[in-house]
């Protein structure tokens, strides 16, 4: 699968209900030595998306249980 091809979905996790992010607005974590993507990382944004604001959110790529058409969800009960 191609980073186009999950770009722009939305982040929701099951455990909550919640929604997250939109993958596109995220960044990666890239493990230098093997080349896997380890993690998402969600900035908080704040004025309308325009400012990043406050503590990044960090789901662990393990957390998530399906990409689907529209949405990628995970399941953490740590991330609300």
């Amino acid at each position: 699968m191609r980073y186009k091809d999950i770009s722009g979905k939305e982040i929701v996790n099951i455990t909550h209900g919640s929604r997250l992010g939109v993958l596109g607005q995220t960044d990666l974590q890239i493990n230098e030595r093997t080349g896997q993507i380890e993690a998402l990382v969600i900035a908080n944004y704040k004025w309308l998306g325009f400012k990043k604001e406050g503590a990044e959110t960090i789901i662990d790529w393990r957390s998530i249980r399906k990409i689907g058409e529209d949405m990628i969800m995970i399941e953490t009960p740590n991330i609300d």
